[in-house]
């Protein structure tokens, strides 16, 4: 078994709720039920509720404006300032982010 699994395989798949997706992304549930009636989303069924492959609600949330503005606005994305490092001497060192050292 290798050490490292691709982004991609099955067993790194993330799987979002209706109503966790709506909180995350900032959007009613309708509006997620929406996009799956249009089969704009992959998602499983899974003891009768939609799991929404996390991956294409990523895709469908950037190719909307409005969606956007409600990721950034109402979603997960209000949050992103408060993360930020302002403290520079916890910040990392520029250099070690764009050339990391091979182990």
């Amino acid at each position: 078994m290798p050490l490292s699994t691709p982004a991609n395989s099955p067993n790194n798949i993330i799987r979002l709720s209706v109503s966790e997706a709506s909180r995350f992304f900032g959007v009613d549930q309708k509006t997620i039920r929406r996009a799956i009636a249009s089969q704009e989303l992959r998602y499983v069924v899974v003891r009768s509720r939609y799991k929404i492959h996390f991956e294409s609600l990523l895709k469908w949330s950037q190719q909307k404006t409005t969606i956007k503005n409600k990721l950034a606005n109402r979603g997960i994305g209000q949050y992103v300032d408060a993360w930020k490092i302002k403290n520079k001497l916890y910040s990392p060192n520029p250099a070690s982010i764009n050339n990391p050292k091979k182990e």
